[in-house]
């Protein structure tokens, strides 16, 4: 059984809502047999995909940490935004074909009211959905649910072009705009999948904190070497809805463990206190020891 997180829910609320606007675009399709509608259908495919993902993934995110994975589960999230963006080229590269055959082989629109007029109402609840989506995601800072909310704030603004491309194909009387407008919406859908599998990307290679994060951080730092405390071997990483950090205290070595025990948790209370669900691990060195500068890269070699 799933658990029933607020995370969870509204990743099943997204497979819900992927469902209904996936046969209602189809029906679309069918009535007006136009190859945009077509695209917006299937890119509604990429959408259900993703939205089965995006459960499995927060499913599994929301674990506690444990033997194996000492770190957690949130990593995982990354995945679930790698796949999304596959699955939207893969729609893309659907749409292209269609697009080319119709554009060879034009044909007439049919049905051309009713069709727009349930593409409007999937659209309308993409966009209510998505909204959900991203909420939530800002709110429990959650990696897959900003990726399903932006995949479908995608689809909304394809459905929008998608609408306004048929009513000029029905007022100009030309079918070929129809495919070519499919052509454009499959160049679309293709830079928002490269750009979710680039953003994966960068989470599963352990990419840093943002500028603003850092300076805070860093601001913070400032202000104890004020009062003569040393620092080096600063590093950050984001994990899905965690964050981590990692630097060396420099500290005289004629210092109790006591104290610079204490001087420690101030500081790392310090900077959980700067930056939002940072995880913050320090290590404490004396500063007169040659060998306490070896460290200060990833690769335990001094800076030359």
């Amino acid at each position: 059984m799933l658990p029933s997180s607020p995370v969870t829910r509204f990743a099943l609320l997204s497979v819900a809502a992927a469902v209904v606007t996936f046969v209602l675009k189809l029906v679309a399709w069918h009535l007006t047999g136009s190859v945009t509608l077509l695209s917006d259908a299937l890119e509604s495919v990429a959408n259900l995909a993703a939205a089965l993902v995006a459960v499995a993934s927060v499913t599994v995110s929301a674990r506690p940490a444990d033997e194996e994975h000492a770190y957690g589960h949130t990593k995982v999230e990354y995945f679930a935004g790698g796949v999304e963006g596959a699955l939207i080229l893969v729609a893309a590269v659907g749409i292209g074909w269609n697009a080319v055959e119709r554009f060879f082989h034009p044909v007439p629109l049919t049905g051309f009211a009713a069709g727009l007029g349930i593409s409007v109402v999937a659209s309308a609840i993409n966009l209510l959905v998505a909204r959900l989506l991203l909420g939530a995601a800002r709110r429990y800072h959650s990696v897959a649910l900003e990726a399903d909310g932006q995949h479908l704030m995608t689809d909304v603004w394809t459905s929008v072009a998608a609408v306004a491309g048929l009513l000029l194909v029905k007022l100009t009387g030309w079918p070929w705009l129809d495919p070519a407008l499919g052509l454009l919406l499959a160049c679309h859908i293709v830079f928002t999948g490269v750009k979710l599998v680039h953003q994966s990307m960068l989470g599963l290679m352990d990419t840093g904190l943002p500028p603003e994060d850092l300076a805070r951080i860093k601001a913070v730092l400032a202000s104890y070497e004020a009062k003569g405390l040393h620092w080096h071997a600063l590093r950050t990483r984001e994990a899905g809805a965690r964050r981590f950090m990692s630097l060396h205290l420099l500290v005289p070595g004629e210092w109790t463990v006591q104290r610079g025990h204490d001087v420690a948790e101030e500081v790392e209370a310090a900077l959980r206190a700067a930056v939002d669900r940072l995880h913050v691990t320090t290590h404490l060195e004396p500063i007169e020891d040659p060998a306490s500068f070896h460290d200060a890269t990833l690769d335990g070699v001094a800076s030359p």
